[in-house]
């Protein structure tokens, strides 16, 4: 047994606890960041796309729908082959698998070429997100994790924000195909960075004996993996009524930031006719707004919980229901503001609810698995949003084409996302057991947590 165990008289009489777990969220806002701007790179270089290789609309189209089919599928091994094989080898050899994908989307010259791309592309993605989760379960314990997940959750809104700037200037300086080759390396080279770097608790030589025991105390400071015969353990998750509350409420608030994340560009060109180089600015705001929303309620959850208000379970499905509910009124009221700048308040606060939202969703995970299960838990939950995330544009699209108008799409999705409060609210109450193979459904079950 490792000494570190034994909780030391430094932390039992308060003194202060050293902090380099949260350096730790470096590795994952920049590894997030990274992602997001591969998955933004198809939006950017579509127009010089289009003109060299013959490509229509409908072809981007399909590509964007290729990625996120493939995306919301692969949610499903990808937990578990996070929690079975490592967090730490998992992330890096993604991040090498999906930068290499984006790499080889700037040698082809064919729409087949570019759909295997897409597929690579969201296979090795797939991972990114429950390892971030698994490696917050490891390095903090459960009081932090809803701010630490915030900061690094963040990196999906930092990356919409600063991808077209970044990616631009880029494709200007040097053709599209640079574009993907640029990313595509820094990519790799993060991820070799990461392998040589990166230790979990236990092996970590800066980590002080009281910090890991401040951790270990609040549930962290191990990753377990899964054993043989641990499909039946992860098959067994689809039994639990938690799970099942938030694969439904992940899909309906995934449904709102999907609508944010294709139409609001469009959305301000056509309402508001601003230029190009104003949309620039004012699409980017919003998407600030997200990024400080998401890591202030993950500040809030720790708050709630050092002041005992509520437990650490109870705090981030508080602030969960109460950032849909407002996400969902923000959505609905936007068709019925009539200014520029009403408008971008509205979306800003909109925005940060339901990044709120989407980061205590993360968070809560953690609480909710046992900790051989924490990335198969999230990815579950992950496969349920972006199944209806893939659904979103499309049904939204239709009803804008249909009616000339984006009210229906936008209140429809605000009513969808406050029913994620409702399954958050009401159906995530207990933590799922920690289900053995072999376990039988008696053992199976747990006690009501008053969380």
């Amino acid at each position: 047994m490792d000494d570190r165990t034994t909780v030391t008289q430094a932390a039992v009489s308060g003194a202060s606890i050293p902090n380099l777990r949260w350096t730790v969220l470096i590795w994952l806002l920049l590894g997030g960041i990274i992602n997001y701007l591969d998955r933004a790179s198809l939006s950017i270089a579509a127009p010089e796309m289009i003109h060299e290789l013959g490509l229509t609309r409908t072809d981007i189209g399909l590509l964007g729908t290729v990625f996120a089919w493939t995306y919301a599928v692969m949610q499903l091994p990808a937990g578990w082959i996070v929690d079975r094989f490592g967090a730490k080898r998992a992330y890096a050899l993604g991040m090498i698998w999906w930068s290499v994908a984006t790499y080889l989307t700037g040698v082809v010259g064919a729409l087949s070429g570019l759909i295997v791309m897409r597929v690579l592309l969201a296979v090795g993605e797939a991972p990114c997100w429950p390892t971030a989760a698994k490696i917050t379960s490891i390095w903090f314990p459960g009081k932090e994790r809803s701010f630490a997940t915030g900061i690094w959750d963040s990196s999906s809104k930092w990356g919409p924000a600063l991808a077209p700037a970044l990616l631009i200037a880029l494709m200007v300086a040097f053709g599209w195909r640079a574009l993907f080759h640029v990313t595509g390396i820094a990519g790799i080279a993060f991820a070799l960075v990461f392998m040589v770097l990166y230790r979990n608790p236990r092996d970590s030589k800066r980590l002080s004996r009281a910090e890991f025991d401040h951790i270990e105390a609040g549930g962290g400071g191990h990753e377990r993996a899964l054993g043989r015969g641990s499909h039946l353990a992860w098959g067994a998750l689809f039994k639990q009524r938690s799970v099942w509350g938030m694969i439904f409420g992940y899909f309906c608030a995934i449904w709102l930031w999907n609508l944010f994340l294709v139409f609001l560009p469009l959305y301000l060109l056509d309402r508001f006719h601003v230029t190009f180089a104003q949309l620039g600015v004012y699409a980017a705001v919003p998407w600030v707004g997200g990024a400080l929303g998401e890591i202030a309620g993950g500040y809030l959850t720790k708050k709630l919980v050092d002041r005992q208000i509520a437990s650490p379970m109870g705090a981030k499905r508080a602030v969960l229901v109460v950032c849909a509910l407002l996400a969902g009124a923000c959505a609905i009221t936007l068709p019925f503001i009539a200014t520029l700048n009403g408008t971008l308040v509205a979306t800003t606060l909109g925005l940060a609810c339901i990044a709120a939202t989407i980061g205590s969703a993360w968070a809560m995970a953690a609480d909710i698995a046992p900790p051989k299960l924490v990335a198969s838990v999230c990815s579950i939950q992950n496969f349920g949003g972006y199944f209806g995330g893939a659904f979103s544009p499309v049904v939204a699209g239709y009803l804008v084409d249909h009616t000339g108008s984006y009210a229906l799409a936008l209140t429809s999705g605000g009513i969808i996302a406050a029913f994620a409060a409702l399954f958050y609210g009401l159906m995530v109450r207990r933590p799922v057991p920690a289900i053995e193979p072999g376990a039988s459904e008696e053992t199976a079950r747990a006690p009501e947590v008053a969380g």
